[in-house]
């Protein structure tokens, strides 16, 4: 609830805040962050721990009432906040402080493990032969505050990046690494890739040297690349009438780039191209997106899997863009609670549990009515009743 120009700002009182039973699977495994910065604590009088932190983050994100920091502040101080979230009253101080003292870092090993109790999402079949885990990946822009001069963009005004990657058959995310907003996607890619993948990629992360990163990391490629590349084709592929039902017109096996760019990626590749509603741009500045012709073209090195799994796979990259609009609009990460990098990188680890949260709890994608279904809950407007006939509604759907 937002502050109403004119008005008194709206209290944060015990009976806006209901519902935790949620947070007790994550708060588990936060403990293990209890003494995280206590070593530069030489009185030993520290009153918040980066365990306790996370959680009251997590109020945040699943209680609308919580606006900024002073509303988590106050919210802090309530018995129920406490005896429930086992967190004591914190001063702003404190808040302000542990965004710069925890290391955000150490949240990756938490999201990795809540990331192998999720249960694969209700999909195409077709996509159980592939072998690997199905990772989505893109840069979402965040405003910043103008006194964050380290995130400057475009030399205009200030703003973030959140590089997104997205487990396809999970419906979550599981890394979003912050930087400023003219930080290159692919760099960013490059230095944080996994064993075991296949990164789906837009025409942005084209790069030949990316690719090769990615198969020396051990992982794959699905990846559209620009409709002008320059290509050496090896030889031509028979299209089954799967694939040309599907859109397909054409599958090769291919050397991507040209002469001087041929030692880029040591090895030949496969272009997909797909049949598209063609775009002409008719805006001179950004809006409107970029033009795109009758077709488009997909680089990848898995050749054994049909052409028409290749399309369904990057038509499945859109998943990133809901997840998108649930990131910004709904958990709250359009407001930053800090001005610092590592203290913006917790809130975006906050969200990524939040999502996992929803979906150990429903056993589904984190959607827009199962959040506000949990919202209301937390507040107190939705009965524990009314949620579970919620949650059973969505598994008899899948």
């Amino acid at each position: 609830m937002a502050a109403v120009a004119g008005h008194k700002r709206q209290d944060v009182v015990e009976r806006d805040l209901q519902g935790f039973k949620h947070f007790k699977k994550v708060a588990a495994l936060l403990e293990r962050l209890h003494g995280a910065a206590c070593a530069r604590d030489r009185a030993h009088n520290r009153q918040l721990h980066m365990d306790q932190y996370m959680v009251l983050l997590l109020l945040y994100m699943f209680n609308p009432i919580c606006v900024s920091l002073r509303a988590l502040q106050q919210a802090s101080s309530l018995k129920k906040v406490q005896k429930v979230l086992g967190v004591g009253r914190a001063s702003l101080g404190s808040l302000s402080e542990s965004a710069r003292v925890f290391d955000a870092g150490l949240l990756r090993q938490i999201v990795e493990e809540l990331a192998t109790e999720l249960r694969p999402l209700p999909h195409d079949p077709r996509l159980d032969d592939i072998g690997k885990i199905l990772t989505l990946v893109d840069g979402t822009v965040l405003a910043a505050l103008p006194k964050m001069v380290w995130a400057l963009w475009q030399d205009k005004h200030n703003a973030l990046k959140a590089h997104v990657q997205f487990e396809l058959l999970k419906g979550v995310p599981i890394s979003a690494p912050i930087t400023h907003a003219n930080a290159d996607e692919r760099e960013v890619l490059a230095a944080n890739l996994q064993p075991g993948r296949v990164y789906v990629t837009d025409r942005g992360y084209a790069k030949y040297k990316l690719l090769q990163n990615i198969l020396d990391a051990g992982s794959s490629f699905v990846c559209r690349i620009r409709d002008n590349t320059v290509f050496q084709v090896v030889h031509e592929r028979e299209l089954p009438q799967e694939a040309l039902d599907a859109g397909v017109v054409r599958d090769a096996v291919v050397w991507l780039g040209g002469d001087k760019k041929r030692g880029d990626l040591r090895q030949p590749a496969r272009i997909v191209e797909i049949a598209c509603a063609p775009h002409i741009k008719t805006h001179k500045n950004g809006r409107g997106g970029p033009q795109q012709g009758d077709t488009i073209l997909i680089a990848t090195d898995l050749l054994d899997l049909s052409a028409e799994v290749v399309a369904l796979i990057y038509q499945c990259r859109w998943s990133i863009e809901i997840f998108f609009r649930m990131f910004k609009h709904l958990l709250g990460c359009r407001h930053l609670l800090s001005q610092c990098e590592n203290g913006i990188q917790l809130q975006m680890y906050a969200a990524i549990l939040a999502c996992m949260l929803i979906a150990l709890y429903t056993g589904g994608k984190p959607t827009v009515r199962t959040y506000e279904m949990l919202t209301w809950h937390s507040m107190g407007w939705a009965s524990k009743k009314e949620l579970e006939s919620h949650i059973a509604r969505l598994q008899k759907r899948a």
